[in-house]
């Protein structure tokens, strides 16, 4: 009724009603205890001394779900603030309650700016692999390579420009009496050209690949066949080549099958030395021989590769789909933060899915 005067109970009865709708977040906290993550994150951050005053700080468990929460959404930091304070069901996810103060959008920033500068993501995601290995989701059953490329805001430079950003110059040396300008230009990311198939004409006209020119980052990934769990992650620039990324610690060693699925790109004669010498049996896709069709043979092998290698497709339909995975900062080391704490966010979905279908009917 119009005007009625807000119950005591109220609130508690809304989120009852959230439980029985099956939020998804209440899920995803009864699945993964973020307190795992507690001794890590006090490391990186350190004791704050609470003699000079001032507001108490946040907890920093509260502060990294609220990053969580902003990767699972593709959301901005002002966003997350926003969002946290509106919605029970965030609230309850971080912690909360209605009349709690919310980390601002600002603390959420010099959190992770503080996570970064201590290379502490890393040990983050690690910790979270042994809390999804030690739920009974072993690697195993090998494990399948591949990136994909994540935008960032173009950067319109002139062709002196772009010569002098790819030898290395300083954003300040090349726009020394332009600072505002020099502090928004991104010097790590880089154009590519992704090469697409287009339809088929209707008169039979053979399809041609397609050129698209593409801005910002790869995301290089490893996950396990069977779980489809990310286990390694990379970020490079775009242009950055695929198949050198396989000898940079790509390669889970915790799998317990030895077999490596990846595409054509990965096929080289160091990479095949290397898988040998490692112990590993190279699933990669064979190229088509130049200026010559295909042999049937290798057309076959390669479609039964291709069978197994579809499924790391999932990890960025899911990442780029519901979770809007785009960079919205500046430099690799942040465009890594991002897609570091997205491979988390998925990780933990992953996680929450496993244990829905293994649980009994």
């Amino acid at each position: 009724m119009a005007g009625r005067q807000p119950g005591f109970w109220d609130v508690e009865q809304r989120l009852r009603e959230l439980s029985a709708q099956g939020d998804p977040l209440e899920k995803l906290g009864a699945t993964v205890d973020f307190e795992i993550f507690r001794a890590d994150l006090d490391a990186t951050l350190g004791p704050r001394d609470l003699s000079r005053g001032g507001r108490p700080p946040f907890d920093p468990v509260l502060k990294f779900r609220m990053l969580v929460l902003q990767a699972m959404h593709g959301l901005s930091l002002a966003q997350t603030e926003y969002l946290v304070a509106d919605r029970l069901s965030w609230m309850r996810f971080c912690g909360l309650g209605p009349g709690d103060a919310v980390p601002d959008a600002n603390t959420l920033w010099d959190f992770r700016e503080a996570l970064i500068g201590a290379g502490a993501l890393d040990a983050l995601f690690s910790r979270l692999d042994r809390a999804i290995t030690e739920a009974g989701y072993l690697p195993m059953a090998g494990q399948i390579l591949d990136p994909t490329l994540v935008a960032a805001p173009r950067q319109r430079n002139t062709e002196e420009e772009k010569a002098r950003i790819k030898a290395g110059e300083t954003a300040d040396a090349i726009w020394p009496d332009k600072p505002a300008r020099a502090r928004q230009k991104d010097m790590d990311a880089r154009w590519t050209v992704k090469f697409a198939k287009a339809k088929p004409a209707a008169d039979g006209t053979p399809r041609i690949d397609i050129a698209i020119p593409a801005f910002g980052y790869k995301s290089h990934i490893s996950i396990d066949r069977r779980h489809g769990v990310i286990r390694r992650a990379k970020v490079t620039d775009a242009a950055a080549h695929d198949g050198a990324r396989l000898r940079e610690g790509l390669i889970d060693p915790n799998n317990t099958a030895s077999d490596i699925w990846a595409d054509s790109a990965y096929r080289s004669a160091a990479n095949e030395r290397f898988l040998a010498g490692i112990g590993k049996v190279s699933r990669i896709h064979r190229r088509k021989p130049k200026a010559k069709p295909m042999p049937k043979r290798t057309a076959r092998a390669n479609a039964a590769k291709s069978a197994v290698r579809a499924h790391v497709e999932h990890p960025f339909a899911h990442q780029k789909g519901p979770m809007g995975l785009v960079i919205r900062t500046i430099g690799i080391a942040r465009a890594t933060a991002t897609v570091t704490l997205a491979n988390m966010a998925y990780n933990m979905k992953r996680w929450c899915w496993l244990d829905r279908r293994s649980a009994p009917a």
